[in-house]
């Protein structure tokens, strides 16, 4: 991705170097060793740390023709009406291993996963499904992507939605402002809006479902900055 970055944005090759984890614990960890200029992180992550690295927003991904979207609780259809009647119940999902998210943004402060549920972490959304539809789980929480491809699964038992969140930001790239200038953000994010019209780029972007990077207003995410910050 770097370097097709580098080549739509005309920096010399190999300007740019990265390193790569999945695991939430060790991000925070990288941020700190490594104090990246640019980084991708997760929605829980920027907000965790916006104010320790002064990161500001850049650009976001387009999926779908959104650059918003909603989480669901999906469960076997006639079993649960709502979210209370699944307190002490097991729920399944990806994105449980930041159960803060869950809880301030997904939930808006009203459950914590961690107290109200038991929790059940996936790596694989299609595989907590099967497990919902063995009856191992009693529901389980997805994103948007995931949500879109339900229809694709050939479950035994019907599900429906027992929760739907309100509209969530999607995250993207994030900038440190004390180690970038304001024209250095904008040509990154210039480079970065045209990265999915490039030949190569456009490999890269579809393996992810984007259509595209936009630049983003950083005051979309005050709202989910505000639901941070609550104490519940």
């Amino acid at each position: 991705m770097l370097r097709v970055v580098e080549r739509v944005g005309q920096w010399p090759e190999k300007s740019f170097s990265s390193v790569f984890t999945a695991k939430v614990a060790d991000c925070g960890k990288l941020m700190a060793q490594m104090k990246p200029a640019f980084a991708i992180t997760s929605l829980a992550l920027y907000l965790d740390m916006r104010g320790q690295y002064d990161l500001v927003p850049v650009v976001q991904p387009r999926i779908d023709g959104r650059t918003s979207e909603r989480y669901r609780v999906v469960a076997k259809k006639g079993r649960f009406h709502d979210m209370d009647e699944l307190k002490g119940r097991a729920l399944g999902g990806t994105m449980l291993d930041e159960p803060a998210f869950l809880g301030k943004i997904v939930f808006a402060g009203k459950y914590d996963p961690e107290r109200d549920f038991a929790l059940q972490p996936s790596r694989q959304a299609i595989r907590a499904l099967r497990s919902l539809d063995k009856g191992e789980l009693d529901a389980v929480v997805l994103n948007e992507q995931q949500f879109a491809g339900l229809s694709a699964l050939q479950l035994a038992s019907p599900v429906e939605t027992v929760f739907t969140s309100a509209e969530i930001p999607l995250m993207g790239v994030v900038a440190n402002a004390r180690l970038t200038s304001a024209q250095e953000r904008a040509r990154f994010a210039q480079a970065l809006e045209t990265l999915c019209a490039d030949p190569e780029g456009r490999k890269l972007c579809d393996l992810f479902g984007i259509q595209s990077f936009v630049a983003v207003d950083p005051t979309v995410f005050d709202p989910m900055a505000r639901l941070w910050l609550a104490r519940n």
